[in-house]
């Protein structure tokens, strides 16, 4: 390629890119903490779904203040390693033994965390911070063990974007100070469903870490409690059991994103499946020895974005609202996130699955963008976009949802095939920069230390880059390359050549300041219910990746004599390595491959690991495994770069006071509005006075109280945040009344924390409610 020269214009914006990074990352240095304290959760039940005596207000509003007040350091700082405390194993509930089946516990617990003033993870957009909830996020775990108990394992599907090494690590170190070695890293899979509209910032390497905007104590306290207390609730809840299996297709929510990238795959291979996604739904029913519902399980490929990346609201997005609706249906009379029955719907592999079904359009012209490199001809990448089938992301999330509900309904119905035989679990923690692959009997790979490629910039069609990088890109650019040197340093020979024909933009595994930028140490494991094998998966695997790996794992088990085995891609499980595509694919370069950051030989990789696990489990010869290096645990972290401020209400008003009050008179299908004096949402993660932001009352004269019809998990409420300045904030309660809804005389009430500092004295956070007056809804 001809030498390229740079004109003044570039030369001077590579001088002030530079000059601004250094000034960065001098400023970034001073945010490091080298001890700190753990930001407490309380957990103080509160008032959550009470129902009081009053009579409805025929007028005004009404916002009350706690007098006590929860008193914390105003210091900000990093997450010190928990130090492994004396074993206090709780006491096993006594089994009862002598029946065919299985102990079956299942447990849910919120784990939402921050809903403001932290970025969304998923998308990476610079911008797109938390500004309310739309839904809450919760843990759902699932223990099953043997009927004498020996043999036990967990699988726990969190509302979260993937499951970070952190995360993992502590939850680990937790459940060994609570149960000792009933709840180990063999045993134990964390599965994350990967929707892109939860809080970040629960991550220590510095490329999620800056992804984040720091690391949030408070958001990974929350997110650990959560699925401590489901895995709690779990074991609490074991009684006798059986399981069943079923499978069946999908269809109608899912396209390919990366169809030239599958294309690269051989047409031989091709040519076994009738499709470029997997439809296949995989389904677990759990009920008791009565019969009756306990739970379920479903894996199913695809990617959690119909809430594009313009969404502000903490949710769960399409699977999340699938689980959503199975458990209201089951779970009769509960507000959600409250009853006996648990229904996850966990990721797959999903690497370049979209549930945009419209396909990638040009906003600005219309026209269809579908084409190697996702270009429209008019703003290039940027303007070439997936929709979903809905009139809004809100619609397009429903509609997917209800589809994946609804099937697994209807398989969970029909499920007859039992699931019998021993559990097992195998484990390795893997240096995965260093791992030697056998492509035939003569030939070895190897895989390389991490980097990211061009169009790891570009996005996908499900969310653009800012940039205006393109995918497909097997060239790097001088400017670019010039702008990386300067920085970051230039990357050497040795990752350049291992990761052909990947162009690095950012080669992060030669990066370790202020921590290592990527994991090397990375988690390899199965679990095994009888004859159903469920592969733990640290990432997103692409469709044909999937395949390849379900195929070579059976085979394993078969040649050892377990015929037969259902293999399940459980994607975003125990530590997040972004993505890993088949090695003909890596060669198109599109977003995933240039997103599978250990090269191009990482799934070859992977599923020479997992082959070894399954002969292990075969064979019964885990104990030989080696248990591999441990990976680290950073305990000096990048604190959030947004800083706690004390909250003001306006002159003359109380935090809490009704700004806007609903109008008198609704019907169904339309939507309450009501505007609150607000407090910055997320001193309600870490003070759980109150667990919701927001309740719907209905007053029932006969017993003239109010009940609560609603909560901000209900699908039908929103709660949005409005931050102004110096401290000042409006909270908007949005109830679009539902179908359901029963005419009568309804009232809003808003609960909240507001931080309070007095001069020399430490914060202090307060609880605040506030109550609209009330009003009707009536009949069409």
């Amino acid at each position: 390629m001809a030498k390229r020269t740079f004109s003044n214009l570039e030369t001077f914006l590579i001088f002030l890119l530079v000059m601004m990074t250094a000034i960065t990352v001098a400023l970034l240095s001073l945010l490091f903490t080298t001890s700190g304290t753990t930001e407490n959760h309380k957990d103080s039940g509160g008032h959550f779904f009470s129902t009081t005596p009053n009579p409805p207000a025929t007028q005004g509003s009404t916002a009350t203040q706690s007098s006590t007040a929860t008193q914390r350091s105003t210091a900000t700082q990093s997450f010190t390693a928990t130090q492994t405390s004396p074993v206090t194993s709780t006491p096993e509930p006594p089994l009862f033994q002598n029946f065919s089946g299985y102990h079956i516990g299942v447990g849910r617990a919120d784990c939402t965390g921050q809903v403001a003033d932290i970025n969304l993870m998923g998308y990476s957009k610079s911008g797109q911070n938390a500004q309310g909830i739309l839904t809450r996020l919760y843990s759902r775990a699932f223990i099953m063990a043997e009927p004498d108990g020996s043999n036990r394992t967990v699988f726990v599907s969190i509302d979260i974007g993937m499951v970070s090494q952190r995360l993992r690590l502590e939850v680990l170190n937790r459940l060994q100070s609570k149960y000792g070695s009933l709840y180990r890293r063999d045993n134990v899979i964390l599965s994350g469903t990967h929707t892109h509209s939860g809080p970040a910032g629960y991550f220590q390497y510095t490329v999620f870490v800056v992804a984040s905007e720091g690391f949030s104590n408070r958001t990974f306290q929350h997110m650990v409690t959560g699925i401590l207390k489901s895995i709690d609730i779990a074991h609490t809840n074991m009684k006798p059991g059986k399981i069943f299996i079923n499978k069946g297709n999908v269809d109608g929510v899912q396209i390919n994103r990366s169809p030239y990238s599958y294309l690269q795959n051989p047409q031989s291979e091709r040519a076994r499946y009738s499709s470029n996604t997997d439809k296949e739904m995989v389904v677990l029913k759990m009920v008791d020895l009565n019969g009756d519902d306990l739970g379920l399980i479903s894996w199913f490929a695809i990617h959690p974005v119909s809430m594009n990346n313009s969404n502000h609201l903490v949710n769960s997005d399409n699977v999340g609202y699938a689980s959503y609706l199975l458990e209201q249906e089951k779970n009769k009379g509960y507000l959600p996130g409250q009853g006996p029955f648990v229904a996850a719907f966990a990721s797959s592999n999903l690497g370049d699955v979209s549930p945009n079904i419209l396909g990638p359009r040009c906003i600005n012209t219309g026209e269809s963008c579908d084409n190697a490199n996702s270009t429209c001809p008019i703003g290039g990448s940027n303007m070439c976009i997936a929709m979903g089938p809905g009139r809004d992301m809100f619609d397009s999330t429903q509609i997917i949802g209800r589809a994946m509900y609804q099937r697994a309904k209807e398989l969970y119905a029909s499920a007859s095939q039992e699931v019998t035989g021993p559990l097992a679990s195998a484990h390795q923690w893997v240096d995965m920069t260093n791992v030697t692959v056998w492509l035939n009997s003569t030939h070895t790979a190897k895989t390389c230390k991490p980097a990211l490629g061009y169009s790891f910039a570009a996005g996908t069609i499900d969310g653009v880059g800012g940039l205006n990088f393109t995918q497909g890109k097997t060239e790097g650019d001088p400017f670019w390359d010039t702008i990386r040197d300067q920085i970051l340093g230039k990357p050497s020979e040795e990752i350049k050549e291992c990761h052909k024909p990947k162009p690095i933009l950012l080669h992060t595994g030669e990066l370790s300041k202020p921590h290592p930028w990527h994991p090397d140490i990375v988690d390899v494991q199965i679990i095994t219910l009888g004859s159903l094998a469920i592969t733990a998966i640290p990432g997103e695997f692409t469709t044909m990746s999937g395949r390849r790996l379900r195929e070579a794992v059976q085979a394993e088990f078969a040649s050892h004599g377990m015929q037969n085995m259902t293999v399940v891609i459980s994607g975003l499980c125990n530590v997040y390595t972004h993505y890993i595509t088949t090695y003909e694919e890596y060669q198109a370069q599109r977003y995933e491959a240039a997103s599978t950051i250990y090269g191009p030989h990482t799934l070859s990789a992977y599923i020479q690991l997992f082959r070894n696990l399954a002969k292990a489990i075969a064979t019964d010869t885990v104990a030989n495994l080696s248990r591999g290096p441990e990976p680290p645990f950073f305990q000096q972290l990048i604190v959030p770069l947004i800083s706690n401020i004390v909250d003001r209400a306006p002159t003359g008003r109380t935090f809490g006071d009704v700004l806007q009050p609903a109008k008198p008179e609704y019907r169904v299908g339309e939507v309450v509005e009501v505007i609150f004096v607000g407090a910055n949402p997320k001193n309600s993660a870490q003070n759980e006075t109150h667990q919701t932001f927001l309740t719907v009352e209905k007053y029932e004269a006969t017993s003239t109280s109010w009940q609560t019809v609603c909560n901000d998990a209900c699908w039908e409420t929103r709660f949005y945040w409005h931050k102004g300045l110096l401290g000042l904030s409006n909270a908007t309660m949005e109830w679009h009344i539902p179908d359901t809804a029963q005419p009568g005389i309804y009232r809003i009430r808003y609960f909240g924390h507001n931080r309070k500092q007095d001069i020399l004295k430490p914060a202090v956070i307060l609880s605040f409610e506030g109550t609209s007056p009330t009003f009707e809804v009536v009949t069409t």
